[in-house]
């Protein structure tokens, strides 16, 4: 177990884009959000170097029915998981024309949709790229893939930010505690599982150990400096594609 000494931590759990919300709210000391939102957050929140979530591999898919391409997608009804997660970000560095008519949902709800015909497709996050097969849905396009085709760099999806008004040695002690609290579950991947398995969406304990096993790697102990390469990458890009409006 990490000793975090006299500081106590309450935890919110909350799928990304309320988190991202509550972020430009100010409403949280340390947060998880999207990278996205992250470049909208910088004067207020500092990046924690720990805890992100970037990697290759690892990229938010479109899926859709049988009979579609990327082609066809162009002004149809696409779900999203929130306007400022990253996946949405990447669609819209993709092919801006296919956010014309999106329909924001959380990730949750997005398979259904697609399969019940509530959507014509949907851009899927986190473990749905384990499990879209089940809903008879097919990949249309792997947005990571075209990242890192692009720029050679792994994808900066989601990280860990921490309030300026915290200090930069606070800032400097949540991120060792953080840092030490992946390096103990990676040494001991059976602790954490009951927790993990009562707040997870996918109870599948091999879709679990696929989600942990892409998702938390050398990037989320430290960004390092390919991390910081690929974060200036997308604030690069969003820049100068005129996409970051907010």
């Amino acid at each position: 177990m990490v000793d975090t000494k006299e500081l106590r931590f309450e935890e919110i759990l909350l799928d990304v884009e309320a988190l991202n919300q509550k972020a430009f709210n100010l409403e949280l000391d340390i947060t998880k959000v999207s990278y996205h939102a992250y470049l909208y957050l910088r004067e207020d929140y500092s990046l924690l170097r720990s805890g992100g979530a970037l990697g290759r591999g690892c990229g938010p898919l479109i899926v859709a029915k049988e009979g579609y391409n990327i082609k066809d997608l162009k002004g149809k009804r696409i779900a999203i998981p929130g306007k400022f997660t990253t996946a949405f970000l990447l669609l819209r560095l993709f092919d801006p024309e296919l956010c014309i008519n999106p329909s924001i949902m959380t990730f949750d709800r997005i398979m259904l949709a697609v399969k019940n015909g509530e959507v014509d497709a949907g851009l899927i996050i986190h473990e749905s790229r384990f499990t879209y097969p089940l809903y008879g849905l097919k990949e249309i396009m792997d947005l990571g893939k075209w990242w890192e085709d692009e720029t050679g760099l792994p994808i900066p999806l989601g990280c860990i930010i921490a309030r300026r008004t915290l200090g930069d040695d606070m800032i400097k002690r949540i991120n060792g505690y953080i840092r030490m609290s992946l390096e103990y579950s990676l040494a001991n991947p059976a602790r954490p599982m009951d927790y993990i398995k009562q707040h997870s969406q996918e109870l599948s304990d091999h879709v679990i150990k696929q989600h942990i096993d892409l998702y938390v790697n050398n990037y989320s102990l430290d960004i390092g400096d390919e991390g910081e390469k690929a974060i200036e990458e997308l604030l690069k890009r969003s820049q100068d594609r005129g996409v970051l409006s907010y």
